[in-house]
Formats: C-alpha cells, structure tokens, sequence
C-alpha cells in the first residue's frame, strides 16, 4: 500500500470551475453537466476559455453579437413599470 501523501493538483481552469460549480448548485449538475459533454462533442451550448486552456465548442463571434444601443444599455427597470418608460429620456412614474 502506498502511504505517500498526495499534494492536490491545482485546476488548470479555476475560475471556470468555480463557476461551473456555481451553476451546478443553481441549475442542478445533470442539467449542467449536460451542456458541457454537448459542448465538448461539438455542439455549442457549452465553451470555456482561461489560461489558455479550452473546453467546449467556440461558435462564430458573429452570431454572438448582439448590437446594443445606448438607451437600451442605460436602461433601468421599476417595480410596478409598465413600460410607457422605454424610449423616452425619462425614468418610469411606476
């Protein structure tokens, strides 16, 4: 029997894992766990990014690009808002 102690490996993507763990607790494992083995057999529900290390399946930039104007990004919602707010330069009265 080997009584040598083992250091513990570092992850090469902690971020990532710290965030796939936090998903895991959110959205439960088998729904995560899911999007991530589509991701590594091609499909794109699922890519990570860090240290340059990779998991998953990139997909275009260009279908990931949403063009965001100004008054949608500065936009701000109300409790009880109705939406009359939006597109004018004025807050809510909700």
């Amino acid at each position: 029997m080997d009584m040598r102690v083992r250091k513990p490996v570092s992850h090469p993507m902690p971020e990532i894992a710290g965030f796939v763990a936090d998903m895991k607790a959110v959205f439960g494992e088998q729904e995560i766990d899911d999007a991530i083995r589509r991701g590594k057999a091609g499909e794109p529900p699922f890519y990570a990014c860090e240290n340059g290390h990779t998991v998953g399946t990139a997909t275009s930039a260009q279908t990931n690009v949403w063009p965001v104007d100004r008054a949608v990004r500065d936009r701000h919602y109300c409790a009880g808002c109705d939406g009359s707010c939006v597109g004018t330069a004025k807050s809510c009265s909700a």
